[in-house]
Formats: structure tokens, C-alpha cells, sequence
């Protein structure tokens, strides 16, 4: 079967593009698929380890089995993250929740603290991320975004159940920008409101945690040379196979 694969940050730079195609055995898994772009890329060989397939935009474990016409995508470590575990988003309704976007255009502060707000809310917490000029003492220009937009926006969401699980929260929305930020610009906005502070900034904190580990987005630094290099990240935890497709 031929199976096309979408590429992103660093990984669509090594290869030279978007989309890579490759012919697999019908009944293949995501480890099959890694040992065969391998094969034909050996390029990428040294980072196979490091890379984690989505597929229909839901993250894989190794022994999944893909089809033809699967949404499929390779997803490196993405910009960020902790080392506190994830918990699984309860199903419940979303009507507190949101905005979620991942867009080009600047990030509105005000427009997002209005959509959080609720009467019975006596805190709103604004976490403002900034493109700041430097980077491990290193002089920095500018910063560039690329993400896996719509299993971003949807991880975003899942981001916001979990907060929801674990704190009492009254409303969450997140804003992320992607392309080119010049330096001083909001890279992401995330705010949370609940009835009390104390329980605001923690979801907050917890929030932008969340974000930075399972989020589709990469982050690259732009030197004053005209250089740069997309940040290493972290290596997404990818769920355990549940059942097996045929």
C-alpha cells in the first residue's frame, strides 16, 4: 500500500518538504513504516527513536496498524514540556471552555480574557508567552512556529479537560501563534478563570505545562547571523495500543 506521511519543523527541513510518500506491505505498523523511511532516508535514521506517529490526528503506539487513506503524520519532539505525568481528559461538555486556535495573526489579550470571564469567576489568570532576544546567552532575532494545526487545536482542547479534571476551574481558552515573531511578540496565551486565585494560577501553570508536551508545535530561534535551528523538545508519551485494527 502507498501511504503518504506529513512532515514538520526540522524533519520536513532535513527531507526537503511537506509530504513524503512510501510503499509499505498492506498491514503495516507505525514500526514498519519508521524502519522504512529509515531505508530510503537513512538521513533520518539517527532520529527515528525520537519520532512519534499520528495518525487520523491521535498519537500511536509502535505496533499500530496503519491502512491506505490513514492521516498520517511524524511528529518530533515538540517545544517544551515536564516531566510531571498526564492525565487521561474525562468526556464532558466543552461549553466552558474555548477559544482554542492556532493562527498567523497577532494574539488579542483582551478578546481571550473575555471569553474566560464568568460572573461567578473572582480570578482570571493571563499566562502571556513572549519571543524573547536570546537564547542560552546567544543573541536572537526572531523566532519561527510551525505546528500540525488542526491536532494542535484539538490537543489544545485536551489540554483543557485535564485542567478541568484536576482543578475548579470556570473557563480556559488558548491562544498560539505560528509563523514568523518578531522579538517582544505573544508566541501563546493561555487564561484560566476560577473562582479563587489560588486555584487559577496553579491550572495556569499546569495548563502551559500540558501544552508545551503534548502539542503539536515547534519552535525555532533565529540568530542575528541569519542562522537558526529549531529548539529540541520533548518526546511525546505516546498511549498504549488499545486494540488491533485488521
Amino acid at each position: 500500500m502507498k501511504v503518504t506521511i506529513r512532515l514538520y519543523a526540522g524533519l520536513q527541513e532535513m527531507l526537503g518538504g511537506r509530504d513524503v510518500a512510501l510503499e509499505l506491505a498492506d498491514g503495516a505498523t507505525v514500526a514498519e513504516l519508521r524502519e522504512q523511511l529509515g531505508r530510503e532516508y537513512p538521513v533520518v535514521t539517527p532520529f527515528l527513536p525520537t519520532l512519534v506517529c499520528a495518525v487520523d490526528e491521535e498519537y500511536v503506539p509502535p505496533e499500530h496498524t496503519l491502512r491506505e487513506g490513514d492521516d498520517i503524520a511524524l511528529i518530533p519532539p515538540v517545544s517544551g514540556g515536564s516531566d510531571e505525568p498526564a492525565m487521561t481528559p474525562p468526556a464532558s461538555a466543552e461549553e466552558d471552555l474555548g477559544p482554542f486556535e492556532v493562527t498567523r495573526d497577532p494574539l488579542d489579550a483582551d478578546a481571550l480574557v473575555r471569553a474566560v470571564r464568568r460572573d461567578e469567576s473572582g480570578a482570571v489568570v493571563l499566562f502571556h508567552g513572549v519571543a524573547r532576544n536570546n537564547s542560552e546567552g546567544r543573541p536572537v532575532r526572531a523566532l519561527e512556529y510551525d505546528a500540525y494545526d488542526a491536532m494542535a487545536v484539538a490537543k489544545l482542547r485536551e489540554v483543557a479537560q485535564m485542567t478541568r479534571a484536576r482543578y475548579p476551574i470556570t473557563g480556559m481558552g488558548v491562544l498560539h501563534r505560528i509563523g514568523r515573531l518578531e522579538i517582544g511578540e505573544a508566541s501563546l496565551l493561555v487564561a484560566v478563570s476560577s473562582a479563587h486565585r489560588k486555584e487559577a494560577f496553579e491550572a495556569a501553570h499546569y495548563a502551559v505545562d500540558r501544552i508545551k508536551e503534548i502539542v503539536p508545535i515547534w519552535k525555532k530561534e533565529i540568530w542575528e547571523d541569519g542562522d537558526g535551528e529549531w529548539v529540541a523538545g520533548h518526546v511525546v508519551d505516546v498511549p498504549e495500543a488499545t486494540e488491533t485494527r485488521s
